[in-house]
């Protein structure tokens, strides 16, 4: 398993008012094929931590000529501040989820 770890700094009250948007760029991900999901944490004022997780690292990077556009177009507006890319690389451990 392969991730892209990222910090977006979203303007909020633009993402409530466009989640569409949010929702078509999520619909489109995970389209993409080798896609496995995402985990986003919500560290406050708009600001998130995201991790996209893919089954191998070719699949993340052949889906960016396909995922990039559609940042641009349906993400990027709602920002406010520019997308961190923290780094990527092999999942080495998972978690065990549990319900509580």
């Amino acid at each position: 398993m392969y991730a892209v770890v990222r910090v977006n700094h979203f303007d909020t009250e633009k993402l409530t008012a466009h989640s569409t948007d949010v929702a078509e760029f999520d619909r489109i991900h995970a389209e993409q094929p080798g896609f496995i999901g995402s985990l986003i944490v919500d560290l406050g004022d708009g600001k998130q931590a995201t991790v996209n997780l893919w089954d191998k690292e070719e699949s993340a990077k052949t889906a960016l000529p396909r995922i990039g556009p559609v940042v641009g177009q349906l993400l990027n507006p709602l920002m406010a501040a520019p997308s961190e890319l923290l780094g990527t690389g092999p999942v080495i451990k998972g978690a065990d989820l549990v319900e509580s």
